[in-house]
C-alpha cells in the first residue's frame, strides 16, 4: 500500500489524512479502514488525526464535503464560462470524464461509496449540491426553450445518465479506452434525447 510523504508539515496534516482516507476508503472500504491505517498511510500519528478530526466518521464527512465542494466549484466555473444549457451540459460531461481519468479515487468514492451507511445524516450523492446544480442547468435549458418540456429528473437522467454509466464502466475496468474518446458519441445521444 503506497504511503504519502513521511515528512508532513503541521499545516498539511488535514490534507494528508483526507488524501489517505480517499485512497483507503476506495481500495479497502470505509469499514475495513481503521484510524491507525489512516495514520500509517498519511504518515502522521494517530494523535494528530484526533487533533483534527473527532473520529473516522468525521474524516469521512470531511472527505465527502471536500469532494462535493470541489465538484461544485467546477460546476460554478462551467456556469461562468458557458451560457447555453447545451454548452453547460456538454462541459459537465467533459469535466466528469476528465475527473475520472485524472482522479479515479475521487469518482469512485463519489459514485460507489455507500455514504449513508457511514454518514447517515448526510444527503445521498444524487441529492447533493453538485447534482442539484446539474438539474438547474437542465431546468434553465427548458425555460429558454433549448430543452423540450418534460420532468426535470427524466431530462437530467437522459442527459447525464449514459455518461455516468460509462464512468462506472471505466472505473470497473470494463471500458479500456479513455472516456474522452467516447465524449462526442455520448454527447450526441444525450443531447438528442432532450433537445427541443
Amino acid at each position: 500500500m503506497p504511503r504519502l510523504p513521511s515528512s508532513v508539515e503541521p499545516g498539511q496534516i488535514r490534507d494528508h489524512v483526507l488524501a489517505a482516507a480517499l485512497q483507503l476508503f476506495t481500495q479497502r472500504g470505509y469499514f475495513n479502514t481503521s484510524v491507525p491505517d489512516l495514520a500509517r498511510t498519511a504518515g502522521v500519528s494517530v494523535g494528530s488525526i484526533y487533533h483534527h478530526f473527532k473520529d473516522k466518521e468525521d474524516v469521512a464527512r470531511a472527505l465527502y464535503f471536500s469532494l462535493m465542494d470541489s465538484l461544485q466549484g467546477k460546476l460554478a466555473e462551467i456556469a461562468g464560462q458557458h451560457q447555453s444549457a447545451q454548452e453547460r451540459c456538454r462541459a459537465v460531461i467533459t469535466m466528469l470524464f476528465d475527473l475520472t481519468e485524472t482522479n479515479r479515487d475521487a469518482m469512485d468514492f463519489m459514485l460507489y461509496a455507500k455514504h449513508r451507511e457511514f454518514l447517515p445524516g448526510e444527503q445521498p450523492v444524487c441529492s447533493s449540491k453538485p447534482f442539484e446544480t446539474m438539474r438547474q442547468f437542465v431546468d434553465a435549458g427548458m425555460e429558454r426553450g433549448e430543452i423540450r418540456r418534460m420532468d426535470v429528473m427524466v431530462a437530467t437522467s437522459s442527459l447525464f445518465g449514459g455518461a455516468i454509466r460509462l464512468i462506472t464502466a471505466r472505473l470497473d475496468n470494463v471500458l479500456a479506452e479513455p472516456l474522452p474518446d467516447r465524449l462526442d458519441a455520448v454527447w450526441q445521444c444525450a443531447w438528442c434525447s432532450v433537445a427541443a
